[in-house]
């Protein structure tokens, strides 16, 4: 039994001779990681080959880093990036802190839930005109193909893909557009560089990073449950450094973000008094 193989559909390992518990080759979808992809891969190459079963192309890489690259650090502002600092700040375990990055990120509103549900919107394009794509992608309310594992999660309050709370399409999710548009095979991501102002009127509301990410995922060839993985994995270094920034600065050096009430009642106090 020492000898045997021990493998998936994925991954197939055989243990050195002398140890059951040691690894003496591994395999990757039949690719040699330790004896021929290390010092020669990238880290895109790697990860194309675990979710996809297959070596990508160069341009397929370039771009997968280039997406890595924008969601690597969604920033302080970013729900799941607070969490993670929240953690960081209290203390709490290297494990603890990621685990609240990724319970945060993992919703309908910015996160990886967000991009599930348009990657699906995706998916109901594929087999129509492009005319129509923008009526797919910016429609609201529980899609029909939604499955009963779905029930558990909030009605869909806005297109997935769009910011809910944004006021016009923020400059790095327009940047991020144009970068991945120009690596892209197509055809989503440069129709929507041209369509965006339309699709936008159409959802009434900005483009979020999202719908960006989304799209690049589904040109890549990504599914939906694949994307959903991939966009919360790609922002966790993000929210690990910051995590363990916030841990060295403590609280009283938590970057609070700052708020201007309408009807503030020190202003008024101050009016009182003055």
């Amino acid at each position: 039994m020492s000898g045997s193989p021990l493998h998936t559909r994925i991954w197939r390992e055989e243990a050195e001779p002398d140890n059951a518990f040691a690894t003496r080759t591994a395999r990757c979808h039949g690719y040699d990681v330790y004896g021929q992809m290390l010092g020669q891969a990238r880290w895109a190459d790697m990860v194309w080959l675990l979710f996809k079963g297959e070596a990508p192309t160069r341009a397929e890489a370039t771009m997968l880093d280039a997406l890595a690259v924008a969601l690597a650090n969604p920033g302080p502002r970013d729900p799941m990036v607070h969490a993670a600092m929240c953690g960081g700040v209290g203390g709490s375990p290297a494990a603890a802190s990621l685990m609240a990055a990724l319970a945060v990120g993992a919703g309908q509103s910015g996160g990886a839930r967000d991009v599930y549900l348009c990657l699906r919107h995706w998916a109901q394009c594929s087999d129509t005109a492009e005319s129509t794509w923008a009526q797919a992608l910016t429609q609201t309310g529980q899609p029909t193909w939604l499955a009963p594992d779905d029930a558990g999660w909030p009605a869909i309050e806005h297109p997935a893909g769009f910011d809910p709370h944004g006021v016009r399409t923020a400059t790095i999710v327009q940047q991020t557009l144009a970068t991945l548009a120009s690596m892209s095979p197509g055809p989503r991501l440069p129709w929507m560089v041209t369509q965006r102002e339309a699709l936008e009127q159409a959802a009434g509301l900005p483009l979020a990073m999202t719908g960006v990410a989304a799209a690049a995922l589904a040109d890549l060839g990504f599914n939906a449950q694949q994307g959903e993985m991939l966009f919360l994995l790609l922002r966790l270094p993000g929210a690990a450094a910051h995590a363990l920034e916030q841990a060295d600065y403590g609280f009283k050096r938590f970057p609070y973000p700052q708020v201007d009430l309408l009807d503030d009642p020190l202003n008024k106090h101050q009016e009182a008094t003055a």
